[in-house]
């Protein structure tokens, strides 16, 4: 199975490659962000510790990786259109290494994606321990493979982008907006701060903006890594299981 994942990591890597362009339109929205609006934030009461740097560009992490992940699907949707899932089929490959090999280029853009966004934000005045930086890749990365799980599960089980594409935005955002992942939810009016804690996002949110101000042993940061893996194990077995019933 290593093998096979290791083969076909690599097909998706050199694709992904081949195609420079979808690498930086996946990072517009983000960089505008950083750009456009965080200077904003400065000198405003954001409820927590840190600068405001620190607060958005967290934020913009989990942002990036919740919509480039929960997108991955639309390319099995390709696929099955050109026949490519049909001729893996017959292959002898692992069906659980047909779903790992393409996590992993996923979870490798995101984390080349981050590391852009956190340079960026260095330039513009963040400032975060190398330690918080990176223990806050690792929150993202899990929440990359749950996600684009998730996505390729439900691609699998669509006919056409029409039915995918709005399973997703529904999904997206309500979960951006209850997440706290432009401002955090401390300063939200008490009952959507209530409805936040149902978002299991909002907790990677207070876990990677606690890394990233150099707190590691709390609770929050705890919690978020907890619900993290759970919910990337849940979606790990729930991808595995359709690629295995589905023949893919």
């Amino acid at each position: 199975m290593l093998t096979d994942t290791r083969i076909v990591a690599g097909r998706y890597i050199r694709q992904t490659l081949s195609s420079r362009l979808s690498l930086g339109i996946g990072m517009v929205q983000p960089l505008m962000f950083l750009v456009f609006f965080g200077p904003l934030l400065h000198d405003l009461p954001l409820g927590g510790d840190g600068d405001s740097w620190q607060t958005l560009v967290p934020g913009l992490l989990v942002q990036l990786g919740l919509f480039s992940s929960a997108f991955a699907g639309f390319g099995i949707m390709l696929e099955k259109h050109h026949g490519v899932i049909e001729r893996m089929r017959v292959t002898p490959a692992s069906r659980t290494a047909l779903l790992l090999g393409r996590l992993v280029r996923d979870v490798l853009q995101l984390l080349f994606q981050s590391a852009l966004i956190v340079l960026a934000g260095l330039a513009l005045g963040l400032r975060a321990p190398l330690a918080g930086v990176l223990l806050g890749f690792v929150l993202v990365a899990v929440l990359a493979v749950a996600l684009a799980s998730l996505s390729y599960a439900l691609a699998m089980r669509v006919s056409t982008p029409q039915e995918f594409a709005p399973v997703v935005n529904t999904v997206n955002l309500p979960a951006m907006l209850l997440s706290g992942i432009l401002l955090p939810m401390a300063l939200a009016p008490g009952w959507l701060d209530v409805l936040s804690h149902f978002v299991p996002f909002r907790y990677l949110v207070d876990a990677v903006r606690e890394v990233f101000a150099g707190h590691y042993a709390t609770g929050a940061v705890g919690l978020g890594a907890l619900v993290t893996t759970g919910l990337a194990l849940v979606s790990l077995a729930l991808g595995t299981r359709v690629f295995r019933t589905a023949g893919a």
